[in-house]
């Protein structure tokens, strides 16, 4: 997978900020359901906010780690228990897609 340029995640970090998480890990971890939750938000919006609960530093560290793995998905930013991801969707939904109603907002 093609690491982003500094310009495409200074893009998808200014586009990512006005996102609310839109899957949240509890105590759990990365069960099938949440990996199927993970991988449908990724196909249908493309960049998306996870929060990761708990108060270990590194165990989220090492979720986020493990739900990009899972994903294919790009960890453009980690901010507290919030990490940013993009995934290039194979069939963009114009409708979904929170890069394509960005492109919009910014027209």
């Amino acid at each position: 997978m093609a690491t982003l340029s500094i310009q495409e995640r200074k893009r998808l970090r200014q586009i990512g900020h006005a996102l609310n998480p839109v899957v949240m890990l509890g105590d759990k971890g990365l069960t099938e359901s949440v990996v199927e939750e993970l991988n449908r938000a990724l196909n249908d919006h493309e960049l998306i906010k996870v929060k990761i609960a708990g108060e270990d530093r590194e165990a989220r560290t090492a979720t986020i780690t493990e739900i990009a793995e899972t994903t294919g998905a790009e960890v453009v930013q980690t901010i507290g228990k919030i990490a940013l991801l993009y995934k290039k969707a194979a069939k963009q939904n114009q409708k979904l897609s929170n890069l394509v109603r960005h492109a919009h907002l910014s027209n």
